[in-house]
């Protein structure tokens, strides 16, 4: 029996915490301060889109370009997925997004990691609300259990179509980042959804690499409200900005900064 065998459950969570204390102590101060959109020029914005609720929409953003999601009403919740372009068997790592920086409560200054320890995206600019980054999106099944049967859309249907769309297939179906929802855990481990999203809220991805992106507006699986009517989302594709040698997100972390290093690699820079 090694040491890790015979350690407790007290013991490896002092281990963990201990980790994620030196971890914080690493981290470039930052504060998560709410803000308001920038004022996009008609020379900027590249494409706009509409999403109803209960329906999805895939795009390509080029590395460099931004991606802002709004919420306009306060009852959409954005699923995303995330692939490089370039080589679609690379994408979105939800474990290793929050395991690396220590943080599920993702937002401005943080990062989405690939499967393979780089940046696809950072999160440049957001309002201050709540993202879920541990339960995923709703299926079919969980709607039965909600609203008993149902036709109603639900994203792991949304992500096949989307996928398809895109030229893969189910199996490169990976667990999502869902924008506009406010799930927490408890002392426990107990997920629960905590609070409510302000009408306006928004969030803005930076691409790190040529993205394809999947977004399904469906209701997430711990939404409280009784009714299936999820609202409007909003994207607009714009230009972006130049990135300065002090962005926020690329000196985040230790770890930020290695993931950008192999981001940047990976194209030369």
């Amino acid at each position: 029996m090694n040491d890790l065998d015979a350690s407790t459950p007290e013991a490896h969570r002092a281990r963990y915490m201990e980790l994620k204390r030196n971890a914080a102590r690493r981290r470039t101060p930052r504060g998560k301060v709410p803000s308001a959109p920038r004022a996009l020029s008609a020379a900027e914005i590249l494409h706009e889109e509409t999403i109803p609720g209960g329906w999805y929409w895939t795009t390509r953003v080029a590395r460099g370009q931004r991606l802002r999601i709004v919420n306009p009403g306060g009852r959409a919740s954005v699923s995303t997925l995330i692939w490089n372009a370039d080589d679609p068997s690379e994408r979105y790592n939800a474990g290793d997004t929050v395991k690396i920086q220590w943080n599920a409560l993702l937002g401005k200054g943080d990062v989405l990691f690939s499967d393979m320890g780089r940046v696809l995206a950072s999160i440049v600019e957001d309002s201050g609300a709540s993202h879920d980054a541990l339960v995923g999106g709703s299926t079919r099944a969980t709607y039965e259990k909600r609203y008993g049967p149902t036709p109603l859309r639900n994203t792991r249907d949304n992500f096949c179509l989307a996928v398809a769309k895109l030229g893969l297939a189910r199996r490169d179906i990976m667990p999502c980042l869902t924008f506009f929802a406010p799930v927490r855990t408890d002392a426990d481990g107990g997920l629960a959804w905590r609070g409510a999203v302000e009408p306006g809220a928004y969030t803005e991805l930076r691409a790190e690499m040529n993205l394809l992106v999947a977004l399904s507006n469906c209701p997430h699986p711990y939404d409280p409200h009784p009714d299936y009517a999820p609202g409007l989302a909003e994207a607009t594709i714009w230009r972006g900005l130049a990135v300065e040698r002090t962005d926020l997100c690329r000196t985040a972390s230790e770890e930020a900064v290695r993931g950008f290093d192999n981001t940047d690699a990976l194209f030369g820079a």
